[in-house]
């Protein structure tokens, strides 16, 4: 599943799932563009990570959610680059509350990032993916955008507009040899589950497989649809989550 010569852009690459996709990314021979935020420490940290084992990468700091700051950062790429081959979007945040509580700021912001910022990403590859027929495009999203979960009804329906999006876009851009496709975590341990300690118990036990996840379980599918190994599979929403949703 080599990526050499190929550019790959994951955006929230500081930690977390995309610290791990951009490593086996970077690993595969692809130039790796690592999107972050605000935390550039965390950011630099994956890039050192990167460097140390033999790969190749630049830090790219973009609000996903500025839509004009996502389009001038992509074309600085692509100048710089040529290409992006492999765009992965990962950036996301979670702003829980029951919806009587859950202020507009809440929702707003959830879907902005969330979504919005995977549409500005998409938009911004979309036209140069076209150009050289080929591309890849993998979209980050949940268990919860389909079997929901109480209260987090911003962040369900945020995730759960992406894949709309990505079986769209997959109809879109297929006729271009350009595959895009939605990989589905369950519960991941992450800085973002962290303060979810209470319920890791009660996930242990409904997942089939009796564990919970790690970022590399992630990632290593991410590598599969980067790959020419997966050129034949697009629309599609890979659920990685032990079998916690079926």
């Amino acid at each position: 599943m080599g990526l050499e010569g190929k550019t790959a852009l994951v955006t929230g690459a500081s930690r977390g799932i995309g610290r791990a996709v951009a490593l086996r990314l970077a690993g595969a021979g692809a130039f790796t563009c690592l999107n972050y935020a605000n935390n550039k420490k965390a950011a630099a940290e994956t890039l050192r990570m990167i460097t140390n084992a033999g790969g190749q990468g630049k830090l790219v700091p973009f609000d996903v959610a500025d839509y004009q700051a996502t389009q001038e950062a992509i074309r600085r790429i692509i100048r710089e680059r040529g290409s992006i081959d492999v765009l992965v979007n990962n950036a996301g945040i979670r702003r829980d509350s029951l919806i009587v509580r859950m202020r507009e700021d809440d929702w707003d912001k959830a879907v902005d990032v969330n979504l919005k910022g995977t549409f500005n990403c998409c938009r911004g590859v979309a036209r140069q993916m076209m150009k050289q027929r080929s591309g890849r495009i993998i979209n980050i999203t949940s268990v919860v955008a389909e079997g929901g979960n109480a209260g987090q009804v911003n962040y369900c329906a945020s995730k759960a507009g992406i894949l709309g999006l990505t079986k769209s876009l997959a109809r879109e851009l297929g006729p271009r040899n350009i595959c895009v496709n939605a990989v589905a975590p369950g519960f991941i341990e992450t800085d973002m589950t962290e303060a979810l300690e209470a319920e890791k118990e009660a996930v242990r036990k409904a997942v089939p497989l009796a564990r919970l996840g790690c970022p590399d379980d992630v990632a290593g599918v991410v590598l599969f649809l980067a790959s020419e190994d997966a050129r034949y599979i697009t629309g599609q929403v890979v659920r990685v989550n032990g079998g916690l949703y079926m």
